[in-house]
């Protein structure tokens, strides 16, 4: 999951002053050659690049600094370098706790195409026979359990993707309604009556039913077990963080 924050911020024509933390790269000898990117092929341009920080806000209070003030350095690094470039920053977010080295979280949080790629090669040396439990497969829009696609509605797929997608928050009643029906969709439930969308989305998960959890007073969460796997796509989710 990721919550893409606008930190985006169109650049002057004057070079801004360099904090104490920046300092200003030499300017490439005449001379020099440009140096080519490898990744990229023959008949495109460059127009751009990603770069993937793997680092959380206990990492980096315990350096003295917060996310916020490295990406203010970085974004002022490149106006130095380059006055006229534009930058657009986004924080991944993951569950609490979650294993896997910083950067590689970060990579499938953000969709990286690359990551994802290689994470649905590890999933597809798994044995079938080990691929019981429940497949949630973003992808193709159907659930698998037990090797057998549960009968979701589209609409049933798309209240467990919201979810999926929000893994570990809770998501009031408030919050779904408005983010899977339109305000002008005649099918919209109430508050009290998407309970029964999420009651028919728990029957067709059968013994699985508890990977979304009843947060009393709140709404409901998705809860992933060790028996749920999640198969992301290789684009970004069309979904709105």
């Amino acid at each position: 999951m990721s919550l893409a924050l606008d930190l985006a911020r169109p650049t002057t024509s004057a070079p801004v002053a360099a904090s104490p933390a920046v300092v200003a790269a030499p300017a490439p000898s005449a001379e020099a050659p440009s140096r080519r990117l490898r990744a990229v092929p023959d008949g495109t341009e460059a127009r751009g690049f990603v770069l993937y920080v793997g680092v959380d806000e206990l990492k980096a209070a315990a350096a003295g600094t917060d996310l916020g003030t490295i990406v203010e350095e970085l974004k002022r690094l490149t106006e130095l370098l380059v006055p006229s470039a534009e930058t657009y920053a986004a924080v991944a977010l993951a569950p609490q706790g979650v294993g896997g080295r910083d950067v590689d979280v970060v990579r499938l949080a953000l969709q990286d195409p690359a990551a994802l790629a290689k994470h649905r090669r590890t999933d597809e040396t798994v044995a079938p026979e080990s691929k019981g439990g429940v497949i949630i497969d973003l992808s193709r829009k159907r659930v698998v359990i037990e090797g057998e696609t549960a009968p979701l509605t589209y609409k049933e797929f798309e209240l467990l993707q919201y979810l999926v997608l929000r893994e570990g928050r809770t998501i009031d009643r408030a919050e779904l309604i408005s983010g899977l029906w339109g305000a002008d969709d005649d099918d919209a439930p109430n508050e009290r009556t998407i309970d029964v969308h999420v009651r028919r989305l728990r029957s067709k998960l059968g013994v699985y039913d508890e990977i979304v959890r009843t947060v009393r007073g709140v709404g409901y969460r998705f809860d992933r077990h060790a028996d749920v796997s999640v198969q992301h796509t290789s684009t970004p989710s069309p979904d709105r963080f």
